[in-house]
C-alpha cells in the first residue's frame, strides 16, 4: 500500500524496515540541507534533466526537474524490482495511483528500466505533494506522477530514490 506524507511521517511509516530504506533517507537528509553537494546538484538541473545517483545497498536516486503535465499527457506505470521513494523538493504536483489488481498492464515488463506501463484507471486516488513531502510506492501501487496541481505547469525539483525491494 503506498504511503505519503512528510519526511518523518515516511520514516516513520517504515520503521519496520530500517535497513531497507537507510540509504535513502541519509540521501533525502543531504538533500534538504542547504549548502549540500545534494541541494546543489538539484537546484543546478535544468528543466527536464535527470542524474542518477548511486546510494548505498543497492539504492540510487533519480534527481530531476521538469514542468508538470496535464493529467492527459500523464500514463500510469510500477515497478517490480525497486519501491519508490518520490520526494518533492521544490514546487507542488499531483500524483494518482492505484491497486495493480485494478488496472492493466499495456506493454511488456522492460526489465532494464524495471518498468511496466498500465492502461486508464478513472477511479484512481489522486495526491497533492508540495515542498518536502513524498509518496512511497511499493511493486502493487500504479502510480502515475508529475501532474499538474493546478492549471498552469510548475517548475518542479524532485528526486526519486529507488529503493530495492527485499524478497
Amino acid at each position: 500500500m503506498a504511503l505519503f506524507g512528510s519526511r518523518a511521517t515516511l520514516r516513520d511509516q517504515t520503521a519496520d524496515r530500517p535497513e531497507a530504506f537507510a540509504a535513502a533517507f541519509s540521501y533525502l537528509e543531504e538533500v534538504f540541507r542547504p549548502g549540500s553537494p545534494a541541494a546543489a546538484r538539484l537546484a543546478a538541473l535544468a528543466a527536464g534533466e535527470t542524474k542518477r545517483v548511486e546510494l548505498s545497498d543497492g539504492a540510487f536516486a533519480l534527481e530531476q526537474a521538469y514542468w508538470t503535465k496535464a493529467r492527459e499527457d500523464g500514463f500510469f506505470e510500477s515497478h517490480r524490482r525497486y519501491i519508490d521513494v518520490q520526494v518533492v523538493v521544490a514546487g507542488h504536483e499531483a500524483m494518482e495511483v492505484v491497486d495493480l489488481s485494478r488496472v492493466e498492464q499495456t506493454a511488456p515488463y522492460d526489465a532494464e528500466r524495471d518498468f511496466i506501463k498500465h492502461g486508464e484507471q478513472v477511479q484512481a486516488s489522486r495526491l497533492m505533494l508540495g515542498e518536502g513531502e513524498a509518496a512511497v510506492f511499493f511493486p502493487a501501487d500504479v502510480h502515475m506522477p508529475s501532474l499538474r496541481s493546478g492549471a498552469d505547469p510548475q517548475l518542479v525539483r524532485k528526486s526519486v530514490v529507488k529503493v530495492p525491494v527485499i524478497a
